[in-house]
């Protein structure tokens, strides 16, 4: 598609003798006469190059580069300018140049410098276009790359090394703001029985859908990850004792009542969970909060499994 080439001035007989010269050389040309023309113009038709003349009766040709590169971001993009004076004047040229202009052109005009002046100013936001599009391709694949980095392949929910980051953030934060900060350590039931009656791809099945049962039982705010194996670990930030035990119930409950069911293969799974929160234990790091809340997860297993336990301190 040809380039778009949006020309203002506010002389009638160059605004006419440059949109001509620059239609039969073959670009689509959008004209205004006015600086406030110009704004509407550059908002509604997004030209691929500006040529204005600087001196207007309301907004001049600087007052528009001005506006434009000030706004380059977030409404217009990269637009090369070229500035039209009459006056050859060094100091005018500099002042539009520091402005953000690309280009000056001297009037009267002369159609092969225009011409020259506007193709080498086209190539140049082509230039930059590409670079930009580039830019984004990158960001768009460090950002998936940083994804899969943090979350669990099979599970898609975060990995182990995302947890410990994570926890250890969390944990400062706490510190900070004196909000509790409950962990939720939980294991699937029988687990290995479960892969040596129905295989291990079921067993695949098992965990995947666990853990999207874990996403839709959790809040936005909580961490969910895939500790290990069957194991699961959830960070639940600003979450008390009690609360703690209502979300590992609820947890608890909604595996305990889903359906694992793949081609002919069917199971009733349940989990065991562990939790432990903070301050209210007095857990001074990280490391102790795993702990006691895999005491808790010990207790579940050993209590009959399917169920919620947590192991208090010490008065």
């Amino acid at each position: 598609m040809n380039a778009k080439i949006l020309v203002v001035d506010d002389d009638p007989v160059v605004l006419r003798t440059t949109a001509d010269w620059l239609e039969r050389a073959g670009y689509q040309v959008l004209t205004g006469k006015s600086g406030q023309e110009a704004l509407a113009r550059l908002r509604d038709d997004k030209p691929d190059l500006l040529l204005i003349d600087v001196e207007m009766p309301d907004l001049g040709g600087r007052e528009i580069c001005r506006i434009v590169r000030a706004n380059s971001n977030k409404s217009f993009g990269f637009l090369p300018v070229i500035l039209m004076t009459a006056r050859g004047d060094v100091q005018q040229k500099i002042q539009g140049l520091e402005l953000g202009a690309d280009d000056y052109l001297i009037k009267p005009l002369n159609d092969l410098e225009l011409l020259a002046r506007v193709k080498s100013m086209l190539r140049l936001k082509s230039l930059q276009d590409e670079l930009l599009s580039a830019n984004q391709r990158l960001q768009q694949v460090n950002e998936k790359l940083s994804e899969l980095s943090m979350t669990d392949g099979l599970t898609s929910v975060y990995n182990r090394l995302y947890f410990q980051k994570r926890i250890g953030y969390e944990f400062q934060r706490m510190q900070r703001y004196r909000n509790p900060l409950a962990l939720l350590m939980l294991d699937l039931d029988h687990f290995k029985r479960l892969n040596d009656s129905h295989g291990h791809l079921f067993g695949d099945y098992v965990l995947r859908h666990t853990a999207e049962v874990i996403r839709r039982s959790i809040r936005g705010v909580d961490i969910a990850a895939r500790y290990g194996g069957e194991e699961f670990a959830i960070l639940c930030p600003e979450t008390n004792l009690s609360q703690a035990r209502i979300v590992a119930e609820r947890i608890r409950g909604n595996v305990e009542h889903a359906q694992f069911r793949q081609e002919e293969a069917q199971a009733q799974v349940t989990i065991s969970v562990g939790f432990a929160v903070c301050p209210h234990d007095t857990i001074g790091t990280p490391e102790a909060l795993i702990e006691r809340a895999d005491q808790g997860l010990y207790q579940a297993k050993e209590s009959g499994r399917n169920r919620v336990c947590t192991v208090l301190p010490e008065e």
